[in-house]
């Protein structure tokens, strides 16, 4: 039986660093990889995680619906809205290009599976970079994204608060589970359709942390922390409820077509 292909768009980034010895000085630069531990809970699934680097997104996100057909769900993780928004055709020669955001609104509507997770360029993001705010991703979300820094951090840690143990994207989990350590605040909508199934416990602010909800034919979903470290600790990714909480998230949010 054919897998079902999933997009994983972000994920990935470029750090440069300058380092000093005495006198002398020389510089260095790494390529990191964020989402390994997605990576591997889904390797011997139903689902074919197909992985697209932040910069790569850039040229080789989809630029038509069809092109979204070949996925069952898109997950959008770590990623600004600039990087869609601004293929080299735009930014660099000033031509027009199909607007990736109203693509991805649309294909959601008529049926496709949406997925944001959390991170420093999700929803809004650190220092509101991240401007999902007002797109037309954020209408086929099951939140509303803040207009500003959106982050909640929470060195402390912070266990999740279970709301709907019923659903099926929480089957098999149970309700206590390892600590997290941050998430990014967004707005639960009120539409039909829409529930939050867990929040950040109440004393730490009640902040909806896994909504689902339903848009036109299809379904979207929104899980405010992060795929792996720093906001999820190793000790999040390696419980076997990990494995388990995104194989019901793809099978849940596919379920649409």
């Amino acid at each position: 039986m054919p897998r079902t292909k999933i997009l994983l768009a972000g994920e990935s980034w470029v750090s440069a660093a300058t380092h000093y010895k005495g006198f002398d000085q020389f510089g260095s630069v790494t390529f990191h990889l964020g989402a390994e531990p997605l990576v591997a809970a889904l390797a011997d699934s139903e689902f074919e995680l197909v992985y697209m680097p932040a910069h790569e997104a850039v040229q080789a996100f989809p630029f038509t619906l069809e092109g979204l057909d070949e996925y069952g769900a898109v997950i959008l993780s770590d990623i600004g809205s600039n990087s869609l928004l601004l293929p080299q055709e735009v930014w660099l020669h000033g031509r027009t290009m199909p607007n990736r955001l109203r693509l991805m609104r649309d294909w959601t509507h008529k049926g496709g599976g949406l997925v944001m997770v959390g991170g420093y360029f999700s929803f809004q993001g650190i220092d509101g970079r991240a401007r999902w705010h007002r797109t037309p991703v954020e209408e086929a979300l099951p939140v509303e994204c803040l207009p500003y820094d959106d982050r909640v951090e929470m060195p402390e840690g912070m266990k999740a608060e279970i709301l709907a143990a019923e659903h099926p994207i929480l089957a098999g989990l149970g309700t206590d589970w390892p600590h997290l350590l941050g998430a990014n605040e967004v707005v639960a909508r009120t539409r039909p359709g829409v529930e939050v199934l867990a929040r950040i416990p109440a004393e730490q602010g009640g902040h909806p942390l896994l909504i689902a909800g339903t848009f036109g034919e299809g379904r979207s979903v929104a899980w405010t922390s992060d795929i792996g470290p720093h906001w999820l600790p190793t000790t999040f990714s390696n419980w076997p409820g990990y494995a388990t909480l995104w194989r019901n998230v793809l099978a849940w949010v596919t379920g649409g077509r």
